[in-house]
């Protein structure tokens, strides 16, 4: 009896691991992919149980479960595929039935997940693996026949409401705000698949990279459905899908954003891979003292991303008002702060297509992109592109704002065949402005006259600005500088001489007085808006956009003239204590304004516009950092509020106004990045020039520049980059760039000298700037190697005095100007060259 009970134990035991191995299936072959062929599920799990699935094939197919560390995220509807034609909806989830199943060592396939109607019927196979803590889910999809769907799902997630995740991070550098989805059937369609779900108080977050094959195109849409679900939704077509309704890429309490589209009999297949990210590390913005940098990165996530719309069109209103304003130079300037490769790739592909579609053959930039014709001159829009002029008049800052935008992003993708490709479309388009100076003054004029044709000339576009515009003009200036320095890049020293002549000029003009014709008011103390031909002033009500923008962009350098306009901006802003500065603190009368900026302080005329911000903070800067910070600290306490999610604010009560949301209100903290941290990337290296205050000591954070990632620490005075392969330590501004065995450093982030280092070997070299100037430049390296320091830049054919840890000789430049020094440095090496006079 004894050997018949240890036999029936152990052929339990054999059964029930037998019956183990064939319940999970493939757990002894994957453990993280575990098949329950008795209920008909597979649940796939990454190692680390972030991210786990639960598809459930018992009746149709439809992944039932999303556990994003241990919590569905999924409403009941789950996640599935599906067709729509135009008289029926057909999903995975209730039609596909004898669904096969195959396992192997690296995945498992569902197959033969059909459903259809009478006219085109669908088989699919969705095939899982798990490749490290990633899970990829590939779709393929054949249909029986060709013909017209009105809508698929390709696939179509559904969370379980709009709570989950505060939005997505698309991959255009665009984002979905879940709260911008209010009303049911709300949706937003884009021409792009991948997104990363996020939320920031769990730090959670969900990456999905989408992709098709090469000949077809994929989309989604982002919806708030009848369930009160929040919804993405895939689409692979044969050709791009166009917009249902006018070009709207948003839509109101309706789902169907695309148009129907035509696919074709044979197959299709998506590819997804889906990723657990630790939201917190992946985009943290990193130790920023004095600053709330929870508040930085939500706001660049969410407010500063809001100006995508789409694929080739990134500005500003935004996305849910599908708006967006040619006249608005600092795109390229939010892209730099966000810091997304996506982003930085989308800005080029806009400023392409706007050359393509916005330049008229005489050069003149269309000012505005709409999905349908309700804002435009007559007989100017053009509905297959959406470009057209504003019937508010003839904003002429769209020539600025096209070439300011496009120098902007040259340093930042640093393609010199793509900067090339804009080199005739910015000349036309600085040269179309150019030619409008009739009197010959050196300052140019707009398409109106004077204030009696009720028209605007700028972004302020019911303020009747006419003829000579200074705002136009300031920003014409910083065009022109900028260019002129892409003009070298490119090899054309004479069209680069021209441009800087034709600044400087306009520079001379522009600050005379008014009665001398220029724009500064010597009995108002400060710069005056405009000038009607026939010799009347106009916005002497000291306009912030105008008055910051002749300091931020230099054609004020007078020092007792700054003095005079920033100390009477701060004490108006901080007797009204007020959070940002207004767009003008008197005034304008009442001939000067279109009736819906009256009375005063209303709209453009006296309310709070935080969208040139940017200008604030550089214009201040320079002159008093304190004052530069505290705007910044307070529009980053207002996001916290409100999210930024208005136009303006009130004068009067500092509330948000205006449901058409502006992109650019985040300008001020984009400011943080270039004028208080100084990320001043170049098109051929990485560069900082911060100004830095005593309470902003010891900022840590990453840069990405072109893939290579920087790390910078930053105090007064105490300036730190560094990578894989160097470190560089200066108390001053400086540029870098390794490419294989050399190393470039750029003093003052400038070209006028360089030093080269040779490095023999691949070990990271590290060195700190001792001194670097004119009596003396100094450094030091602290890592061993045999280097070779090649200096540029330097007075050709002098005799200079060179010191190697104190041992001296003497050495002459070459007639370039150059020296060469070879060392074996064995131990920390400090180097210091003097000329000898």
């Amino acid at each position: 009896m004894r050997l018949k009970s240890i036999l029936f134990t152990f052929t339990l035991l054999l059964v029930s691991q037998f019956l183990s191995l064939h319940l999970q299936g493939a757990t002894g072959k994957n453990s993280g992919i575990k098949h329950d062929p008795v209920s008909k599920t597979v649940k796939i799990a990454d190692s680390n149980q972030n991210l786990l699935l639960l598809i459930d094939y018992s009746n149709g197919c439809k992944i039932t479960q999303l556990d994003i560390k241990g919590n569905n995220t999924l409403s009941s509807s789950g996640i599935y595929t599906g067709i729509k034609t135009m008289d029926k909806t057909i999903y995975s989830s209730i039609n596909a039935s004898d669904i096969k199943v195959t396992e192997t060592k690296e995945s498992i396939t569902l197959s033969n997940i059909a459903y259809g109607g009478n006219s085109i019927k669908v088989n699919e196979s969705w095939i899982f693996r798990l490749i490290g803590d990633k899970i990829n889910w590939n779709i393929q999809r054949d249909y029986n026949s060709s013909g017209e769907l009105d809508e698929m799902a390709f696939s179509q997630w559904n969370f379980s409401d709009l709570t989950v995740w505060k939005g997505g991070i698309i991959d255009n550098g665009g984002m979905v705000w879940c709260k911008y989805l209010p009303g049911v059937n709300d949706t937003y369609g884009v021409h792009t698949g991948g997104v990363t779900f996020w939320n920031p108080d769990s730090g959670n977050a969900l990456r999905i990279i989408a992709g098709a094959d090469k000949e077809n195109s994929i989309a989604a849409k982002y919806s708030h459905s009848d369930k009160n679900e929040f919804t993405y939704t895939q689409f692979v077509t044969n050709e791009e899908l166009g917009q249902r309704h006018n070009l709207n890429r948003f839509v109101y309490q309706n789902s169907d954003v695309f148009s129907p589209f035509e696919v074709k009999k044979g197959s299709v297949s998506i590819n997804l891979e889906l990723e657990y990210i630790d939201y917190f590390t992946e985009y943290s913005r990193g130790t920023l003292p004095g600053i709330d940098a929870e508040a930085v990165r939500e706001l660049l996530n969410t407010t500063g991303r809001y100006g995508v719309v789409d694929n080739n069109i990134i500005g500003a209103n935004g996305w849910t008002t599908n708006w967006k304003c040619l006249h608005e130079p600092f795109f390229a300037q939010i892209g730099m702060a966000v810091n997304d490769k996506n982003y930085t790739k989308n800005m080029s592909a806009t400023l392409d297509q706007e050359r393509d579609l916005a330049m008229l053959p005489d050069g003149r930039v269309l000012s505005r992109w709409h999905n349908a014709a309700d804002d435009e001159m007559p007989g100017t829009f053009n509905p297959k592109t959406g470009y057209y002029e504003a019937k508010w008049g003839y904003t002429v800052d769209s020539q600025t704002g096209y070439v300011i935008n496009t120098s902007e992003q040259f340093d930042l993708c640093g393609d010199v065949n793509w900067l090339l490709s804009h080199k005739e479309s910015c000349e036309k388009a600085l040269d179309w402005l150019i030619k409008r100076d009739s009197n010959n003054n050196g300052i140019f004029e707009m398409m109106n006259n004077g204030i009696a044709e009720e028209t605007a000339s700028d972004w302020l576009d019911i303020v009747w600005a006419s003829f000579e515009n200074a705002f136009v003009n300031a920003q014409m200036y910083e065009a022109l500088n900028l260019w002129a320095n892409c003009e070298q890049i490119l090899g054309d020293k004479q069209k680069a001489d021209y441009y800087s002549n034709v600044a400087l000029r306009l520079k001379i003009s522009f600050n005379k007085s008014i009665d001398e014709g220029g724009f500064w008011s010597p009995e108002k103390k400060q710069y005056v808006y405009w000038r009607d031909k026939d010799g009347s002033i106009h916005g002497d009500n000291m306009v912030t956009p105008v008055n910051f923008a002749v300091i931020a962009f230099g054609i004020c350098d007078d020092p007792k003239r700054v003095s005079l306009i920033l100390d009477e901006i701060e004490k108006r802003t901080t007797a009204e204590n007020l959070f940002h500065w207004p767009l003008c603190f008197d005034s304008y009368k009442r001939e000067e304004v279109q009736y819906g900026n009256w009375p005063f302080p209303k709209y453009e005329n006296g309310d709070i516009f935080p969208t040139w911000g940017y200008m604030g903070v550089r214009a201040y800067v320079n002159y008093d950092k304190g004052i530069a910070l505290k705007y910044i600290r307070n529009i980053l306490e207002q996001y916290n509020k409100d999210g930024l999610s208005s136009q303006r604010y009130s004068r009067t009560t500092q509330l948000g106004l205006g449901s058409d949301i502006l992109a650019g209100i985040c300008t001020s903290v984009t400011a943080l990045y270039r004028d208080i941290y100084g990320i001043r990337p170049k098109w051929n290296r990485m560069g900082i020039e911060p100004n830095m205050s005593e309470i902003l000591n010891g900022t840590e954070f990453s840069y990405t520049l072109r893939d290579t990632v920087y790390h910078l620490k930053l105090s007064v005075d105490d300036y730190s980059m560094s990578t894989d392969e160097f470190s560089i330590k200066s108390k001053n501004s400086f540029g870098a760039n390794k490419v294989g065995s050399k190393l470039t450093f750029y003093p003052e982030n400038k070209e006028n000298m360089l030093l080269v280092v040779k490095i023999d070997s691949k070990k990271p070299f590290h060195m700190e700037i001792n001194n670097w100037e004119k009596d003396e430049y100094s450094w030091t390296t602290t890592s061993p190697n045999k280097y070779e320091f090649t200096l540029t830049g330097l007075i050709p054919d002098s005799k200079y005095k060179l010191l190697i840890n104190n041992k001296s000789k003497y050495i002459i430049t070459r007639k370039d100007g150059s020296l060469l020094i070879k060392e074996n440095c064995t131990s920390p090496t400090r180097f210091s060259l003097k000329e000898i006079n």
